[in-house]
């Protein structure tokens, strides 16, 4: 297979036909903007197609030249150019001039909640602040709720935390970047989504495969990249409220502002506070279906704008309280077998850091220079009966990218060098998983943007002090077709240092013994893959389908086998017998103007050695299917959103029933998952209520042994299906723009 995955680094250089790129700017007196939705077209129907949000447009020079290219847009004078073969490889600046129409005439396009840009290279869904508001979106855990890319599932039934799969693989294979600083990992692996309200985030940006090698060598899966809102988009002043028929009640505000009277200072206030009061068991077992808690999240950020130079800096801080397990169980008792009460608590304090610049030189078309600084603490105690966990980490990072053209902007590259700082103190009972990394790499990255045929190529080496040097190579490439039609292929390598302790620490809701390797080592794995984005017409509208296969392939990883002793969890290293299998196929129509569908089918193969036998992973669906249904008003006054999705049987790990007779052949069963939301906007204000799991499907028993949870046979992560049932909730949304800057 390693050679599969070389011979694809082979597959780069593609023919190449003639290609025009450009970009449309309307302008007035005052100021000259990117224009969204601006018509391009040729006089001889080849082309026709309209710019993307950023003003952007490109297609393919048609055989018979010369041709006329005419650009329009509502509310502007058009634009005329004659196009021969000598305008192949062109990258054109078009601006239109303003008709200074009454303001009683108004342009409007709609743009997409998701979406696929035709220009990158790599495969990347961008999730809008649209896409967000379909669902409660209360956190970021819960923002993916109307993807089908990034499944998100409850690690146990007793501590309420979630956790990501992307092809089938952990989160913790999944690089998450917020403002492309690495953010969530460490010792946030496991409780971290819950840290961002979803009402602060902007876009997410999901790359499947591995990333660029700028971003880092641990996107071994995937890529996620959290847009939050800056201070010169966030709303003048946002209030949300939230609240569910459990008790659950959240409160968001932010403001963003210029300061001074030059427009170069912008800052934004971000506070968000939450609480679960009340205990809820509805499967009636003694055990409280999800934890009380509260959580109370501060975050500050400024953003500078000069003439040759831009920054941005800001401070996070959170703390959260959860209090799960029996119900009638206090923070005061004690968990263990003495008290009568299987306690489950934990507590958690962060403050982190950022800070980013780049430097322009004007003189120097296409060179820049940008540095990304992060620095983190984060502690958290978590308790899971007698069991209990304790963890500090303290996180230093810097990033300098240096980008520059050669000859032309057809050949850019990026450079840089990285250097991350990372002291863990952490420990289980009595054991220990102390440790300091030091990690300092550098990089390198060529951009080759033709007319057909853009690739993207890129090498880092990292030294560990651990565990020595690693080199990380990575290709991605983008072929277009056609102008609807377009290919892209990526291969590369990744690796990480595995946390054991807080990557499973929901293992410890079992009375299994753990048995753990005596020294952590890199899990390392390749990842190849490719996709194919066809654009056509269906109903007369535009549409989409996309298909993607991506396989990953484990040079070594860590495996937590479950069945091999159904009185212990094994920790070991598993070398070159784990890999995964992901298909995707998704399809976008609107039957009409005010109505979006999107349908999408995946399957998962993802195998490693589980008692001493190549077999699924557990609680891995093989087969899920995924439907989404946005509908809005003319008026824009009322929306609908309905997302229904089918998750398949999985493999359930071995387990010893009271009787003590093992059983380790068990599979989930199939249940269907529907959540819809309906959503009222009046002048300022959004009124939504909505529905999660509408049709109430539970699992049976989540919870093994609840009638002695201190004995041999207690197990609480067996969870495959909802827990809690339906959950039905309703908020609102108020809201003040900024005015536009004089």
């Amino acid at each position: 297979m390693k050679y599969k995955i070389l011979i694809g680094f082979l597959l780069c250089f593609l023919s190449l036909q003639a290609q025009v790129r450009g970009k449309v700017y309307g302008s007035d007196t005052l100021a000259k903007n990117a224009l969204f939705g601006a018509r391009v077209e040729l006089t001889s129907k080849a082309v026709q197609l309209r710019t993307d949000e950023d003003g952007k447009f490109e297609f393919v020079l048609p055989k018979e030249l010369p041709d006329t290219l005419i650009v329009r847009a509502m509310g502007y004078y058009p634009d005329t150019l004659i196009l021969t073969a000598e305008d192949r490889f062109s990258n054109f600046q078009i601006i239109l001039y303003s008709e200074q129409i009454l303001p009683e005439v108004v342009a409007s396009y709609k743009k997409g909640s998701k979406s696929i840009s035709k220009l990158r290279t790599l495969l990347v869904e961008e999730l809008g602040e649209d896409e967000l508001k379909k669902a409660a979106c209360c956190n970021l855990s819960e923002s993916f709720e109307t993807n089908a890319s990034v499944d998100v599932s409850i690690t146990d039934a007793v501590s309420g935390a979630k956790q990501i799969q992307m092809m089938g693989l952990s989160g913790i294979y999944t690089q998450i970047q917020r403002e492309n600083i690495p953010s969530l990992g460490g010792l946030e692996s496991a409780y971290g989504l819950n840290s961002i309200p979803g009402t602060w985030v902007q876009s997410i940006q999901i790359t499947k495969g591995t990333g660029t090698v700028v971003n880092g060598y641990e996107s071994m899966a995937g890529l996620i990249n959290i847009e939050l809102k800056k201070p010169d988009n966030a709303e003048r002043f946002f209030v949300n409220g939230y609240g569910n028929q459990f008790g659950r009640s959240e409160l968001n505000i932010h403001t963003g502002f210029g300061v001074g009277k030059k427009d170069k200072w912008s800052t934004a206030l971000f506070a968000h506070g939450s609480i679960v009061p009340q205990d809820v068991d509805r499967n009636n077992d003694g055990f409280r279906d999800f934890p009380n808690g509260t959580n109370a999240a501060f975050f500050n950020r400024w953003q500078y704008v000069g003439e040759k130079m831009e920054a941005q800096f800001g401070v996070n801080a959170y703390a959260e309280e959860k209090l799960g397990g029996s119900v009638g169980f206090f923070n005061s008792y004690n968990a263990d077998s003495t008290s009568g009460f299987y306690g489950v608590k934990s507590k958690t304090n962060h403050y982190d850091f950022f800070a980013k610049t780049g430097f322009f030189m004007p003189k120097k078309i296409g060179r820049s220079l940008g540095i990304l600084y992060a620095a983190k603490y984060h502690e958290n105690n978590s308790s899971f009966g007698y069991r209990h966990y304790e963890g500090v980490e303290k996180r230093g990072y810097i990033n300098v990218i240096y980008d520059d053209i050669i000859g032309s902007s057809l050949h850019k590259i990026r450079t840089g060098v990285s250097g991350t700082y990372v002291e863990f103190d952490q420990h289980i009972g009595l054991v220990n998983d102390n440790r300091t990394e030091i990690i300092p790499g550098a990089y390198f990255e060529y951009t080759y943007s033709g007319i057909r045929f853009t690739q993207v190529a890129g090498m880092r080496y990292d030294y560990h002090n651990l565990f020595g040097g690693i080199f990380v190579p990575r290709v991605h490439s983008k072929y277009a077709l056609s102008e609807y039609t377009d290919l892209r292929f990526t291969a590369g390598r990744g690796w990480r240092v595995p946390n054991y302790m807080m990557d499973y620490v929901s293992l410890l809701a079992t009375s299994r013994n753990w048995k753990v390797p005596f020294a952590p080592q890199q899990e390392i794995s390749w990842n190849i893959g490719g996709s194919v984005v066809q654009d056509f017409k269906l109903f007369d509208r535009k549409a989409s389908l996309v298909l993607d296969y991506y396989y990953t392939y484990f040079e070594n990883q860590l495996i937590v086998d479950r069945d091999i002793d159904p009185s212990s969890i094994v920790f070991s290293y598993s070398k070159d017998l784990s890999f995964s299998n992901a298909v995707q196929a998704e399809l976008a129509v609107s039957p009409t103007k005010q109505f979006d569908i999107r349908l999408a089918y995946k399957y998962l193969d993802v195998r490693a050695m589980y008692n001493n036998v190549l077999q699924q992973k557990v609680m891995v669906p093989t087969h899920r299917g995924f439907a989404n249904f946005a509908y809005q008003t003319r008026n824009k006054k009322w929306s609908y959103d309905l997302t229904v999705s089918v998750f398949g049987e999985s493999r359930l790990p071995s387990y010893r029933d009271e009787n003590g007779v093992v059983h380790n052949n068990d599979r989930s069963q199939t249940f269907p998952l529907v959540n819809g939301q309906v959503t009222y906007t009046y002048k300022k204000f959004d009124f939504y209520l909505g529905g999660e799991n509408l049709l109430d499907y539970r699992q049976a028993d989540p919870i093994l042994g609840v009638d002695n949870p201190f004995g041999s046979n207690f197990d609480a992560t067996r969870v495959w299906a909802p827990v809690m049932g339906q959950m039905i909730y309703a908020g609102f949304r108020f809201s003040i723009e900024q005015k536009e800057h004089e």
